[in-house]
């Protein structure tokens, strides 16, 4: 009886003790932050300087409240979709202001500043998708390590070829950074197979940008450029 309860114990212990940690996602955001702020300021609309202030003040409380590793706790999780969520409002909004200035042919817009926000604005794109993939995916991290039976999204090649993975391998945060700038690079994930249809769609939507963006901006830098 004894060595059945403490086994029990270890194996409630496990999903904690292996739960995925708070830092890669946190660098991620703060990246995307920096990069909201330090792109070229012509052309934005008033009050472009909310975003990253509701963004810091909800990385800043979710460090507060989950500082480590990621537990399953609701209140963490709604939070970490709040901050994806305002993330992901002012990227669209980036986006449709960009587009604005490219095919309104602004005045004054040079080269340096299509190519400084839409390097930007791509770069945020990443971050934010993969995000997305990372928190929905199989009801998100803090799910995956206690082996949920929500079914996953994407097909990892570790699932494939778990000969090639390390005993109980599961997705985390740099694996849905690298689904995401392979499907904005290649407009198509490269080894990584979405299985459901939101996973689908969402990685529609952003190829969408992806592509919108780099050729509209491209084809704009070079008509702006001095001959």
């Amino acid at each position: 009886m004894a060595g059945s309860q403490a086994a029990a114990r270890v194996e409630a212990a496990a999903p904690a003790a292996f739960a995925e940690r708070r830092l890669p996602m946190a660098v991620a955001v703060t990246v995307a932050i920096l990069l909201q702020i330090g792109s070229p300021r012509r052309g934005r609309v008033p009050g472009w300087w909310i975003f990253p202030i509701l963004e810091v003040l909800l990385l800043v409380i979710l460090l507060i409240r989950d500082p480590g590793r990621i537990d399953r706790s609701p209140t963490v999780r709604g939070l970490t979709i709040a901050l994806i969520a305002m993330m992901t409002i002012g990227t669209f909004a980036g986006v449709i202001v960009l587009l604005y200035d490219i095919l309104a042919t602004v005045g004054g817009v040079t080269a340096t500043v299509l190519l400084g926000r839409g390097g930007a604005i791509w770069a945020t794109n990443v971050i934010v998708f993969s995000l997305w993939y990372w928190e929905l995916d199989r009801g998100g991290p803090a799910e995956r390590i206690a082996r949920s039976s929500t079914p996953p999204s994407f097909a990892f090649p570790e699932n494939a070829m778990p000969e090639f993975a390390e005993s109980g391998w599961l997705p985390r945060y740099p694996d849905y950074l690298y689904l995401s700038f392979t499907n904005a690079t290649a407009f198509s994930p490269t080894d990584t197979l979405p299985v459901r249809t939101w996973a689908k769609m969402t990685l529609m939507v952003q190829a969408s940008i992806s592509l919108v963006t780099a050729i509209l901006v491209i084809a704009r830098a070079i008509n702006v450029l001095p001959g």
